[in-house]
């Protein structure tokens, strides 16, 4: 197929939809000089396609189409100017840096790269910041890290992302055998909790990522939280960003737990979070501890530390010479909490309590008449002369609540009194307490629940699909059947296609195959062929021309009819609603009546008039 093929069938009608070559700006004058003086294909077929899309050529992209990179930023693009451009990169071997930052390609663009790269295996970094991509555009990315292996840098900076759409760039992150994207930045983007969890699941399984840059989303504590899950089992993260990220000192306690089991990890950005030194001084403490880090560099440069840092980082770097942390500068303080306020019955109460007396017998000995009313100075003289550690406020304080009327007694039954009141307020404080950890585990769990679910979403182990072609049959026994990944079925049934988006848009776009170029398609064999189990229960088997099908859902030919179907194990749905029930016949009881007894009399029947 060729760019000849692609255009409109009546040349005038094209020259007049595009208006007169007259009237087009100095960048497509000089394409056709350049034209006249025997300008390689890529040119050629750049300005073809700008023709057929109704777009300007970029003069610079003309000009330097021979460079290895090419930089396009800031140029207006728009979808159709992507479209003309995929065109033109489809055979081209020489461009391996891409940068089409600020385009606004939006979604349509991305469709359009994603079946360019499925022809073009040199380009080895992309960048697509601050192109609008958004959800529908998430998607065709995501496809991107599935299809294409020899990208290497792909750069997602400001395209709206949301939660939703993080779950893509996770599902694509956990295909093991998608080896080719080492670098890949979502900076400036919307992803939050929901979206870091199912995010960082991906993150766990794979194999290939390097750098990571998550900065300026909001991953928050929970994010911090999957995040350090994932650093227990990811082996190959060497730089991550988290910038910006709203963490407090609680949410880097939570990120320091996996890198207690991380030997990769080499650089750490932590930079413009609500972090104090006490969250600096948390994780300089694991790090410390860690024998196995690879750690090298911190930054938590707006964070201002103390002397106990700088103590600590000295001892640190003795174990590790090669770690460098950046910091705010000394000068830095922990927050003090305020002082609890001092309840003086319970002081009185802890001092009974240690010595095993009771609140009657230390009373008692203050009242020497019995009255069970003693004084306000007796019982100030008495309380200060023990060993009770109240200070004299506290006393004081304590003489007012029991002393209300002014009356210069202190009695016995407003003592008991004061003394009950200390111990509901106690009891109805540590319940809050109580309520307030247990609040904050469930939220946890329920963080560690989500983010085992969302790696086992993304790392079937059980799920495996029958390829009948992976293995002959055999005259002694029925046929064995070979088992393959999921993952690897995905990518066999897309080495099949025929570069066309499949499963993401009605829209099927299919880039040219230029003269004396073929792109790189697998041949197709039988043995590159699987079928997934259909639902047995769900859909019936349909039965094709010339081919039958197996117990297993599995197609056959007729040659394979001798061999014994595997046995299934189906249950017995339920009847319709609609269908028609046995009638069944219900016998029905005669009343007998009750005769009147001899002798009995007649009942009287009253008669109105």
């Amino acid at each position: 197929m060729s760019f000849e093929s692609l255009c409109l069938k009546d040349e005038d009608s094209t020259s007049r939809s595009l208006g007169v070559e007259a009237e087009d700006d100095t960048d497509q004058e000089s394409d056709e000089k350049a034209e006249g003086n025997g300008e390689t294909s890529v040119p050629k077929q750049y300005r073809q396609a700008c023709k057929l899309v109704g777009v300007v050529p970029v003069s610079y992209f003309i000009r330097n189409h021979a460079l290895p990179t090419m930089t396009l930023s800031h140029h207006g693009l728009g979808p159709l100017g992507c479209k003309a451009l995929a065109f033109a990169l489809v055979s081209d071997m020489h461009i391996n840096t891409l940068e089409l930052a600020d385009n606004q390609i939006q979604a349509e663009g991305a469709k359009y790269l994603l079946e360019m790269l499925r022809a073009n295996f040199t380009i080895h970094h992309l960048d697509l910041s601050n192109n609008g991509l958004k959800s529908a555009g998430a998607r065709y990315v995501a496809q991107m890290l599935l299809d294409n292996v020899s990208l290497k840098i792909l750069k997602l900076s400001g395209n709206e992302f949301t939660d939703d759409d993080a779950k893509y760039f996770g599902d694509a992150l956990s295909v093991t055998n998608n080896e080719g994207v080492e670098v890949l930045d979502l900076s400036w983007n919307h992803i939050r909790m929901k979206g870091a969890v199912a995010f960082c699941a991906g993150l766990r399984v794979n194999t290939g990522l390097k750098h990571l840059d998550l900065s300026w989303n909001g991953f928050g504590n929970e994010g911090a939280l999957a995040l350090g899950e994932a650093l227990k089992f990811n082996t190959t993260l060497v730089h991550l960003n988290l910038n910006n990220n709203r963490l407090t000192n609680e949410g880097v306690g939570m990120l320091s737990r996996g890198l207690e089991h991380n030997d990769t990890l080499q650089i750490l950005q932590l930079a413009y979070n609500s972090v104090t030194v006490e969250g600096a001084l948390a994780l300089l403490t694991v790090v410390k501890k860690a024998s196995q880090t690879a750690l090298e560099e911190i930054d938590i440069c707006n964070v201002l530390v103390n002397e106990n840092f700088m103590h600590l980082l000295a001892l640190t770097c003795q174990e590790h010479p090669s770690l460098e942390v950046q910091y705010g500068g000394v000068g830095g303080f922990i927050a003090k909490k305020p002082p609890k306020r001092v309840d003086p019955m319970k002081v009185i109460q802890d001092y009974l309590d240690e010595r095993k007396l009771r609140l009657w017998d230390f009373f008692r000995k203050i009242d020497k008449d019995g009255t069970m009313r003693v004084p306000v100075s007796d019982f100030r003289r008495a309380v200060q002369q023990s060993s009770i550690p109240l200070e004299r406020h506290h006393i004081e304080e304590l003489i007012d609540r029991l002393d209300r009327d002014r009356t210069g007694m202190v009695d016995y039954r407003g003592l008991a009194d004061t003394r009950k009141q200390m111990m509901k307020a106690q009891r109805r404080q540590q319940r809050k307490v109580e309520s307030r950890q247990k609040k904050e585990r469930q939220k946890s769990d329920r963080i560690l629940k989500t983010f085992q679910s969302a790696v086992e979403a993304v790392t079937p182990h059980d799920s495996m699909v029958i390829s009948p072609g992976g293995a002959k049959e055999d005259s002694s026994g029925p046929q064995h059947f070979s088992a393959t990944p999921l993952s690897s079925w995905h990518h066999i049934l897309m080495s099949n296609s025929r570069y066309s988006v499949a499963n993401l848009s009605s829209e099927h776009v299919h880039l040219p195959m230029l003269r004396g170029t073929s792109p790189y398609r697998p041949k197709s064999s039988p043995t590159m062929r699987s079928y997934s189990q259909p639902n047995l229960l769900d859909h019936p088997a349909r039965a094709l021309p010339g081919k039958s099908i197996s117990g297993q859902g599995v197609r056959s030919d007729p040659g394979m009819s001798n061999s014994k179907p595997a046995a299934t194990h189906l249950t017995r749905s339920r009847p319709a609603l609609s269908a028609k029930l046995p009638e069944v016949k219900t016998k029905s009881r005669k009343v007998k009546k009750k005769k009147p007894r001899k002798g009995a009399k007649n009942p009287k029947k009253v008669v109105k008039l």
